[in-house]
């Protein structure tokens, strides 16, 4: 009879989930803040989505990555641990070094490297929950990490407003300089970020690949069979060839006719047509590696795991789709939507415009506190319905309240939308993990997690490529359609959500 996973206590969940307190602080003021740094340094409205394209492309490369890595990785202090540290390092440099940008392009580069670096601590953190705890608990797990990213985004998202009310820090400067509130606001994020991921890691111990394996075949016991799908389908040289030549091809036509047209569409959407070219050379190389016999490597695993992950992460990709790109939407045009929709100014160096971004930073504190309770409800509707009903009621309230902002005219009522949108946030990032990770073998957990991070960070690319175009060309240059188009991605996800097996699981 093999040893099961032992339970462990609130306060051991607490502690392994408490680094994501730092990890929402760095991505809070990232959310909240850069579109404000972009328009200051002299960025277009219009083309603010191509400018936060670095972050989600950034996800797609790094977090695959790092999950491979830290599933193949044992070291004296773990294999989840040790990229925990790296990425506090790096991510609370860039906090520090982000609101100091003198040049557009630097920003940018900027956001690239930060975005990276708090990656590289987040994505172990999502295969963490599923090594520490038993199946039973990993609800809990998700939802813990749920309340401390709503109580860090809280406190981040309004930090700049805090400056500027508590602390009589100015919120303007000259044109073209980033406001002293933001600076410090960014310099006690840096701080934050590293001191919370540090307390994970120095109070939380790592099981060893031996006892994962020993639990893991606990579970098969308990089940009276395999808990996950098999793992080790490979995936043949020929499929590899056969959709690589049609996404390319797709991708090479969609280019042609943006270049054919590109007084009547939009220069952004080559971001789209050449990432169908680059996903259609990555499986002809795959293919060719396959082929050669050369498949054993990184690279061709995290191919062959795209396109051989197990039913319910199919089913919840198309639900986290669309459940992200209204996320996506928000962070990158809530400031200039608000700004001109409800305080009716584009000038980003007047007192009426900061006042309009300073409020934005509320409003995401709204829905991050929003979060914070939702985080302790979840788990009650749960058990009341189940994880299918749950996420689609907290998905429906998130698509209203998008769209309520086209018809609520003053902005203090806009909370009451924000805080819709927070019970979605709380069940995105919860309930689709929950389900996940019962489903997906411990040896792949991080692989997995990098892969199904695809579907955060497509979408985000999607919108990067489209909604400036939307924007521009067919909502006549009124950002607060864009929240409109969120809104109703979200509710399509919502429907997703019923297409979703479930994965059973029975007690010890």
């Amino acid at each position: 009879m093999h040893k099961s996973k032992p339970a462990l206590s609130f306060w051991q969940i607490w502690n392994m989930c408490f680094g994501f307190l730092g990890i929402q602080f760095g991505f809070a003021l990232q959310n909240a803040n850069v579109s404000r740094i972009f328009e200051t340094l002299g960025a277009d409205y219009g083309d603010l989505a191509v400018l936060w394209v670095a972050a989600p492309v950034t996800g797609l490369i790094v977090q695959p990555i790092i999950g491979y890595l830290s599933d193949n990785t044992w070291t004296r202090f773990g294999r989840r641990r040790p990229y925990f540290v790296i990425g506090a390092v790096l991510a609370s440099i860039a906090l520090f070094l982000m609101p100091n940008s003198p040049y557009l392009w630097m920003a940018v580069g900027m956001l690239w490297i930060m975005d990276a670096s708090i990656n590289i601590s987040m994505e172990p953190t999502r295969a963490f929950v599923g090594d520490m705890l038993p199946k039973n608990q990993r609800g809990l797990g998700y939802a813990m990490q749920s309340f401390f990213i709503g109580v860090g985004a809280v406190v981040a998202s309004a930090l700049p407003w805090m400056m500027t009310n508590w602390f009589g820090i100015s919120n303007t400067a000259p044109e073209g300089m980033i406001p002293d509130s933001v600076k410090f606001a960014f310099y006690a994020g840096g701080a934050v970020f590293f001191i919370a991921v540090m307390w994970t890691v120095l109070t939380t111990k790592e099981y060893s690949p031996e006892e994962l394996k020993e639990f893991e075949a606990a579970d098969r016991e308990i089940e009276g069979a395999s808990h996950v799908e098999d793992d080790s389908r490979i995936r043949p040289a020929a499929k590899f060839y056969q959709h690589g030549v049609i996404w390319g091809a797709i991708g090479i036509v969609l280019t042609a006719v943006i270049y054919l047209n590109i007084d009547a569409l939009d220069k952004k959407l080559y971001i789209l047509s050449v990432g169908l070219v680059v996903f259609g050379i990555l499986q002809l190389f795959s293919g060719a590696l396959v082929q050669s016999g050369k498949g054993n490597n990184g690279f061709s695993e995290v191919m062959n795991d795209l396109f051989t992950m197990p039913e319910a992460m199919k089913q919840l990709a198309f639900v986290q789709f669309f459940s992200w790109f209204p996320m996506f939407a928000m962070w990158t045009y809530m400031t200039s939507a608000v700004t001109s929709h409800h305080f009716g100014t584009n000038d980003t160096t007047s007192a009426l415009y900061n006042q309009g971004a300073d409020w934005v930073g509320v409003l995401f504190s709204v829905y991050n506190g929003t979060t914070i309770f939702a985080a302790m409800l979840i788990p009650v509707l749960v058990k009341l319905t189940n994880l299918k009903v749950t996420h689609m009621v907290n998905l429906i309230l998130g698509g209203l309240g998008y769209i309520a902002f086209l018809f609520i005219q003053d902005p203090d009522w806009l909370i009451l939308p924000m805080i819709g949108v927070g019970f979605a946030w709380a069940s995105i990032l919860a309930v689709p993990y929950a389900i996940l990770s019962n489903s997906l073998p411990f040896k792949k957990m991080g692989v997995y997690m990098g892969i199904f991070n695809y579907f955060i960070v497509l979408p985000q690319i999607l919108a990067a490529s489209i909604l400036g175009f939307l924007v521009t060309k067919v909502f006549d240059g009124e950002p607060i359609y864009a929240l409109i188009v969120g809104g109703a991605s979200m509710l399509l996800a919502a429907l997703l959500v019923l297409r979703v097996k479930e994965p059973e699981y029975r007690e010890a």
